[in-house]
């Protein structure tokens, strides 16, 4: 591998491992590390240690290791190797995560921390009736994206040569080829179009999924969430225009003849993509926390939002056979989870499973064709 596309896989996967690093600024102060917490244990010392110890962790174990595997993977090429750099930034914070978890939870539990207070569940009825707009106009750079793809396989078409490369090495250079055909010039056009609505549609779905709305300041929060999600919307479509471009520079290498692709131009835009996404996330913080929404500040209700830890596993999977919704928002990272208790769930990822198979096989039968 060239030691441009290792400095790019690195820029990807620093912002990922910084992402890591600044979660737990992003996530409510009353879930810390997949645990709930009263508003009057938030700065409890063992939540303000924990944060501090897995700061240290992501920064020195993971930078650490992210260093090292962008130094691997440079000198060795090996598509394993490769994308090792990616691996570390996303595995390496795991243990820290569950350390401190644990630590809380049981800290929780030991102190009885709910004890006396008043729980309570709220809820944003609204949302069914009066969902907020989605931002289809947002989805516009996608769209155009794959419509100059088309465009200009079109146009190509007439001067591709015999075969066209299907796939490259980790360096770049080609190791299958197929006869050239309309299905195999425009199998890329297929895969932009699948990536899409496949975003788009899960999008659409989050737009119905049930919000976190804390008991205590219901008003706020049930706000935040609605500037969240078109929030993150927005981030994700831009994103996928950003894969689609990806997919449009390696489609143009193929079609122009090029004997070696250029890795470096195939990834840049996938970590532009990545750092827009995080610009919107950061800003949102996990659920909208971050948001600052109109009117007068709230006043507490004197109650808190219900301790639903028991529903949770490690404060990452959830679990809740009497809950109809089908997304929740995660506890601990960015955007939603599934409820694994309720069936559509199931549905819902083998969907996604099941997009990018038949993609695979469908552009593989045209190739061929």
């Amino acid at each position: 591998m060239s030691v441009g596309v290792a400095l790019a896989w690195a820029a990807g996967s620093a912002v990922v491992l910084l992402l890591a690093w600044s979660l737990p600024a992003l996530i409510r102060p009353t879930l810390q590390f997949g645990v709930r917490i009263p508003p009057g244990h938030v700065h409890d010392p063992v939540i303000v240690e924990q944060r501090r110890t897995y700061r240290r962790w992501v920064l020195l174990v993971g930078g650490g290791l992210l260093v090292a595997s962008v130094v691997v993977s440079a000198v060795v090429a090996s598509p394993v190797v490769g994308v090792a750099p990616m691996l570390v930034a996303v595995l390496a914070p795991l243990p820290a995560y569950v350390r401190a978890h644990r630590a809380i939870r049981a800290a929780k539990d030991r102190e009885n921390w709910y004890a006396g207070l008043r729980q309570r569940v709220a809820a944003d009825t609204s949302l069914r009736t009066s969902p907020p707009r989605f931002p289809w106009l947002w989805g516009l750079p996608a769209v155009l994206v794959i419509v100059v793809t088309l465009v200009a396989g079109i146009v190509r078409y007439p001067h591709l040569p015999s075969t066209l490369i299907t796939h490259f090495a980790v360096d770049g250079t080609p190791d299958q080829q197929v006869r050239t055909s309309v299905g195999s010039a425009l199998a890329f056009v297929i895969v932009q179009v699948a990536l899409t609505l496949l975003v788009a549609g899960l999008m659409v779905l989050s737009f119905r999924a049930r919000p976190d709305i804390d008991a205590a300041a219901p008003v706020t929060t049930a706000r935040q969430h609605r500037g969240y999600v078109v929030r993150t919307t927005k981030g994700l479509l831009l994103l996928v225009a950003c894969v689609d471009g990806s997919i449009l520079a390696g489609a143009w290498q193929i079609w122009d003849g090029s004997r070696r692709l250029s890795v470096l131009s195939v990834i840049l835009p996938i970590v532009l993509g990545v750092v827009i996404l995080l610009a919107f996330t950061i800003r949102s913080g996990q659920a909208g926390s971050r948001l600052v929404v109109d009117g007068a500040p709230e006043q507490d209700t004197g109650v808190v939002q219900r301790d639903d830890d028991g529903l949770w596993r490690l404060g990452a999977v959830y679990v809740n056979r009497e809950d109809s919704a089908v997304f929740v928002p995660k506890r601990f990272g960015i955007g939603w989870t599934l409820n694994l208790g309720n069936p559509w769930s199931l549905v819902v990822l083998l969907g996604i499973v099941a997009v990018p198979v038949l993609v695979t096989v469908l552009s593989a039968t045209l190739a061929t064709r």
